[in-house]
């Protein structure tokens, strides 16, 4: 099972990869949204903005999100590292509701090029 150190880093990790993603994947990520991603095996929920193309993570809360935000991300410590790593297609993994997201309909519209 996946540490929160290690959700945090592949965190960071996805911040980085994002930040020098170019072509759709950039334009995609070039909004400015909350952002919480909640992993459920540790029942820890980090908590940040998605702006500037970067996950910027702002508070580690126990338990659920505090507040309700724009782009809502659940799935398991193992599979934040899995999904980071290329071990783990999202699409997939969406589909199966290993991974859920929630957002506005505009965007998950504008979020689908990271499908």
């Amino acid at each position: 099972m996946a540490t929160i150190e290690e959700c945090r880093t592949a965190l960071d990790t996805l911040s980085d990869n994002l930040a020098t993603a170019d072509g759709g994947v950039r334009a995609a990520t070039a909004m400015d949204r909350s952002l919480s991603c909640h992993i459920t095996d540790l029942d820890t929920t980090f908590v940040g903005r998605l702006t500037g193309g970067r996950i910027q993570v702002v508070d580690t809360v126990r338990g659920a999100p505090p507040d309700r935000a724009q782009i809502r991300l659940a799935m398991t410590g193992d599979d934040l590292v899995a999904l980071v790593a290329g071990e783990l297609n999202f699409a997939k993994a969406w589909g199966t509701g290993r991974i859920k997201l929630e957002a506005g309909f505009r965007d998950l519209l504008r979020l689908r090029t990271l499908l």
